[in-house]
């Protein structure tokens, strides 16, 4: 990992006054602390010198020493040779994320390229802290609110207002996750055998809801730069659904952005064929570059719309926060469908998230900043090393969707994991088939690590196009590998 450092002037503005109860050196301890354990100070980051932050903090250096050693004591600070003082975690703190693949058993070193996910946001903690400081509001009660916290369904609520969707408080469901979520809009409105429209690429955890249901699937395409809304609406036309399922902000995988006219041309369609759009709105708040005002909500276009949500890309995947948002009747039938599938979401992930949302309703400007970083230097990366893969540069969303000169990407993907890099391969994302051309790269670890990652997929990408064999390890001839999210 490559050694980063950050200036005593900015340690100094994120501790603060060196000034409160007990002793300066231990206050100083604990912010450092906090900060690190946050995330708004990284693991790998060199501190400044004990002489750079004694001027900085205006305290003295027996101070600043004492503080120092009281992390490196916990574990949060490592002396290394010509490095100084390397932030770390104590023994123990860091659990090695294995993201969603099958197999707990993954290789020490393996880059996971199949969570399009950020880590926690800076400031976690203190949320965590406020919302348990919160809780015992909530604690005389049994602790299963069906419909949410009554507070984060209204600022969901507002934030929805603020977009141009108008909507209360009691038209938010809060749900645990958004694919919770997506199965309650599913299992809501269709019936077994009913069919759906669907877009091919799409986020794939849709998929087992469907299959249950004996879903019957009217696929619409999704190109690299978009939606044709003309077929679409044909597709739509003649499909006989009774839903449709779509990904209109920053498309998962693709990074589309639909346009408001591209928007009314498909609620034109559906509403002609009375048909219910559920929208999977996870990514809408990943805005990185996009030029000019975001389109308006899909449902402020199509009045007959289920809109799901969550935290797990706009704060963080292990709050297991989600929402779904509809109104009168269609409202009604997605809280009797839930029941069996969830009772509430965890009272204090929900107060967690209140403090988080307070802050900022979707990203922070620090993590626009950080994934713009990682976007371009995976861009760079591929175009230097393959430059025969090609993509469109999003500008949202949290991966790039990368067409090979080739259909094998399932062997890429195997070839890649002997490689030590996960990926998911396009036909993970394959509503009716195909899509064995493409590959899917969230740009979401570090831009080291990003490049890496592509020097490790360049070699997989070698030995499969000359013909080296590649083993599945265990899988079975159809398997696709890891989960993703």
């Amino acid at each position: 990992m490559t050694t980063s450092a950050i200036s005593a002037a900015r340690v100094a503005d994120l501790i603060g006054p060196a000034a409160g109860d007990g002793p300066a050196y231990q206050l100083i301890a604990d912010r450092l602390r906090l900060l690190i354990a946050d995330g708004r100070i990284t693991v790998g980051t060199r501190l400044p010198s004990e002489r750079d932050l004694t001027g900085a903090l205006a305290v003295s250096r027996t101070t600043v020493s004492s503080a120092y050693a009281v992390l490196r004591e916990r574990g949060y600070l490592t002396s290394r040779r010509g490095s100084g003082s390397v932030v770390s975690l104590p023994v123990g703190a860091v659990r090695r994320d294995t993201g969603l693949h099958l197999s707990p058993q993954v290789p020490e070193g393996t880059i996971d390229l199949t969570c399009a996910a950020q880590r926690a946001p800076a400031g976690m903690t203190r949320a965590a802290e406020a919302a348990i400081a919160a809780s015992p509001g909530y604690l005389s009660g049994s602790g299963y609110l069906l419909n949410g916290v009554p507070e984060l369904r209204e600022v969901i609520a507002r934030r929805y207002t603020e977009r141009g969707l108008a909507t209360t408080a009691d038209e938010v469901l809060v749900t645990t996750g958004a694919v919770v979520g997506m199965a309650i809009a599913v299992r809501a409105l269709l019936s077994p055998g009913e069919t759906v429209v669907l877009e091919t690429p799409t986020y794939p955890n849709v998929f087992p809801t469907l299959d249950q249901l004996r879903a019957r699937i009217a696929a619409v395409p999704v190109a690299p730069d978009g939606w044709d809304v003309t077929t679409m609406a044909a597709t739509i036309r003649t499909s006989g659904a009774r839903a449709a399922i779509l990904l209109p902000d920053f498309h998962n995988p693709t990074g589309s952005l639909m346009s408001d006219e591209q928007r009314a041309v498909v609620a034109r369609a559906l509403a002609r064929e009375g048909i219910t759009a559920i929208v999977d709105e996870t990514v809408n708040e990943i805005s990185l570059d996009h030029e000019g005002p975001l389109p308006l909500p899909f449902g402020a276009h199509h009045a007959d719309t289920v809109s799901v949500g969550s935290a797990s890309k706009s704060h963080w995947g292990g709050l297991r926060i989600g929402w779904v948002r509809a109104s009168g009747p269609t409202l009604e039938r997605l809280a009797a469908a839930r029941v069996p599938l969830d009772i509430g979401a965890p009272v204090i992930d929900q107060l967690v998230l209140l403090q988080l949302m307070g802050a900022t309703a979707g990203i922070t400007d620090e993590r626009r900043r950080d994934l713009i970083s990682s976007r371009d230097a995976l861009a760079t990366a591929l175009r230097h090393r393959l430059p025969q893969f090609t993509f469109v540069l999003p500008s949202g969303g949290l991966s790039l969707w990368v067409e090979l000169p080739e259909p094998m990407a399932t062997e890429v993907t195997l070839a890649a994991e002997e490689e030590g890099l996960l990926i998911a391969s396009g036909p993970r994302f394959a509503a009716a088939g195909g899509l064995d051309r493409w590959i899917r790269l969230p740009y979401v670890l570090s831009p080291e690590e990003l490049v890496e990652a592509v020097a490790r997929l360049e070699r997989a990408w070698v030995r499969v196009a000359a013909g080296s064999p590649v083993t599945r390890r265990g899988r079975t001839e159809h398997s696709l590998g890891p989960l993703v999210a």
